[in-house]
C-alpha cells in the first residue's frame, strides 16, 4: 500500500477514489487477517457507503475550487482498537467479564478523529482491558505480527500495528497507557507517538466532561492517543486529524513541520540528546538488552550523533522506589467497576489477579502510591529536562513468540512483559511525550527501534526528528 499521504494527495487530486481504496483495504483485510487476527470487528458495508460519500464531498470540492474546506482525512479508512467506544460497534476490551453491547455513540477522540473525515472501518484486537505488552486475550484469536505470524505483534495496540504494517489500513491511532503505541510499533516496523498527557484534550476528560490530569488518588493519569504509521509523515497526518481543528479543516500543521525537517536535513543540529540504558525495574528484575536490542540502541546514537546532534551519556539513576508505585497506579482501575464474582471467573489469570491486588489493598496505600508516584514523575521531569531529547532503547529483546508470557503464573506473566519493555512506562508517568522509530533490522526480518522522549509540547518536534533519523536508518 501507498503511503497514507501519497493516498491522501492521489484523494483530493482525483487520481484515486476512497471507494477504491477502502475496497483494496477490505480485500486486504479479507487476505491477511485469517493469519493475522489484527480485527475483531468490521463494516464492510457501512465502509464503502461512507467512502463513496466521502468521493461526493472530495468531487464537489474538486469541482467549486473548495478543497480547503474538506476535512484533512476525508475518505482515508482506519480504526481504533477494541478499548475505544465507537457508534455501531461492539466494544468488548477484550474480556469476557463485561457485557458485549453496540456502542450507541463515539467516544469523544474517535468523533474527534470521525469529524476530520476519517472512515472508521472496524476494531482492533486488544489484551484483555488493554493490561498488556501482548496482544492475546481469551474471546479472539491472538493477534500475530506481520514480520513473524509465530510471534505477538506487541500491545495493546498489536492489532492496530499489524493491520498497518501488513497493509491492510494506511495509518491507526492507539493509545498508550505503559506503552502501548510504541511496542507495537517497534515489533511492527513502525513509527509510533505517544503524546504528552493533555496534548489531545479528549484525553483527560473525565465522565462529567470537565478536566482531570490525575487518577481519583491523586496518581498522574497514564493513557493518552498517539498515531501508528510507516513513516513519520503517516504518523504526523494522522496526528493532524487527532488535533483536527474545524476552523482549519484542511490544516496539516505537523505533516508540513516533518516535510519541512526531511528537506532540510537539519533537525538534529545542535540538540542535546541525552543518552541511556537505564530503567526502572533495574533494580527489581535486572532487564537485559539482547545483541539485537544493543545493536539497533548503538546505531540509533551513531546516527543521532552523525545527524549533528550533541550527544552525552545520561548520568540518570531510576529512582528505586519506582515498580511498587507504578504497578499499584497501573492495576487501579480495576478495582473501579462493579462486577459479580461470576464475572471475575471469565477473567483471564493477569487481569484477576491485578484485579484482586486492587480490592484488596485499601484507600491509604493507593493514596501513598499516588503521591510515590507523582513526586518520581517530577524527577523523571527534571532529570530528562538538561536534554532536548532522551534516547532509550525501544525496547530490550526481539518481538516474543505467541504464548510466550502464559508459561507460568500471573506474576511471571507481568515479569516477562517488563523485561521486554522496561524503557516505556516511565514515560507515561512523566507526562511526556516519546516516539519510537526503526533504525536496525535483524537477519531474520525484525525491526528494532530506539525511542526519543521530549519535553512537553514537542510531539511535532519528535516526528521530524523520526522522519530524520527513520531516513538516515534506512
Amino acid at each position: 500500500m501507498d503511503s497514507a499521504v501519497a493516498l491522501r494527495t492521489a484523494l483530493r487530486a482525483g487520481e484515486t477514489s476512497s471507494v477504491e481504496l477502502v475496497q483494496r483495504c477490505l480485500d486486504r483485510i479479507e487476505e491477511k487477517n485469517p493469519q493475522l487476527h489484527s480485527f475483531v470487528a468490521l463494516d464492510p458495508e457501512g465502509a464503502l457507503e461512507r467512502a463513496a460519500e466521502a468521493d461526493r464531498v472530495l468531487e464537489s470540492a474538486r469541482t467549486r475550487g473548495t478543497l480547503e474546506d474538506v476535512p484533512v482525512l476525508t475518505g482515508l479508512p482506519t480504526a481504533f482498537k477494541d478499548l475505544v467506544e465507537v457508534q455501531g460497534f461492539v466494544t468488548t476490551y477484550g474480556t469476557a467479564a463485561v457485557p458485549h453491547v453496540v456502542s450507541p455513540k463515539d467516544a469523544p477522540i474517535a468523533a474527534r478523529l470521525r469529524s476530520s473525515g476519517a472512515n472508521l472501518i472496524g476494531k482492533t484486537a486488544v489484551p484483555e482491558f488493554g493490561l498488556s505488552t501482548y496482544s492475546e486475550n481469551l474471546i479472539h484469536p491472538a493477534a500475530r505480527n506481520p514480520l513473524d505470524p509465530a510471534t505477538s505483534p506487541g500491545g495493546s495496540s498489536g492489532g492496530a500495528a499489524a493491520a498497518v504494517a501488513s497493509g491492510m489500513l494506511p495509518l491507526s491511532p492507539g493509545n498508550d497507557g505503559g506503552g502501548s503505541v510504541r511496542i507495537p510499533a517497534s515489533a511492527c516496523g513502525l513509527v509510533g507517538l505517544k503524546t504528552g498527557l493533555g496534548t489531545l484534550p479528549e484525553d483527560v476528560l473525565g465522565p462529567d466532561g470537565s478536566t482531570h490530569t490525575t487518577d481519583r488518588w491523586g496518581a498522574p493519569r497514564l493513557a493518552t492517543t498517539g498515531p501508528l504509521g510507516r513513516s513519520a509523515a503517516d504518523a504526523a497526518l494522522l496526528l493532524d486529524g487527532l488535533r483536527y481543528d474545524a476552523d482549519a479543516p484542511s490544516g496539516t500543521p505537523a505533516l508540513d513541520a516533518v516535510q519541512h525537517s526531511l528537506d532540510g536535513g537539519d533537525a538534529f543540529v545542535g540538540l542535546e540528546v541525552g543518552v541511556t540504558t537505564a530503567g526502572p525495574f533495574d533494580e527489581w528484575i535486572h532487564p537485559e538488552l539482547s545483541p539485537e536490542a544493543r545493536a539497533a540502541f548503538d546505531r540509533g546514537v551513531r546516527l543521532v550523533a552523525e545527524l549533528g546532534a550533541h550527544v552525552e551519556e545520561s548520568d540518570w539513576v531510576p529512582d528505586r522506589g519506582y515498580p511498587d508505585a507504578f504497578r499499584a497506579v497501573w492495576t487501579a482501575g480495576l478495582a473501579e467497576a462493579t462486577v459479580t464474582d461470576e464475572a471475575v471467573a471469565k477473567m483471564g489469570a493477569l487481569a484477576r489477579a491485578f484485579r484482586y491486588e486492587a480490592t484488596h489493598r485499601g484507600g491509604d496505600a493507593q493514596r501513598a502510591a499516588a503521591t510515590e508516584l507523582t513526586r518520581i514523575a517530577a524527577g523523571f521531569r527534571e532529570a530528562w529536562g538538561r536534554y532536548d531529547v532522551l534516547l532509550t532503547p525501544a525496547m530490550s529483546q526481539t518481538p516474543r513468540p505467541i504464548g510466550y508470557y502464559f508459561e507460568g503464573d500471573a506474576e511471571n506473566d507481568y515479569e516477562l512483559q517488563c523485561h521486554y519493555t522496561p524503557y516505556t512506562s516511565m514515560v507515561n508517568v512523566s507526562g511526556l511525550p516519546a516516539v519510537t522509530v526503526p533504525v536496525w533490522w535483524t537477519p531474520d526480518g525484525f525491526s528494532m527501534s530506539v525511542q526519543m522522549i521530549g519535553r512537553r509540547g514537542a510531539e511535532v518536534q519528535l516526528l521530524s526528528l523520526a522522519a530524520v533519523l527513520q531516513r538516515a536508518a534506512s
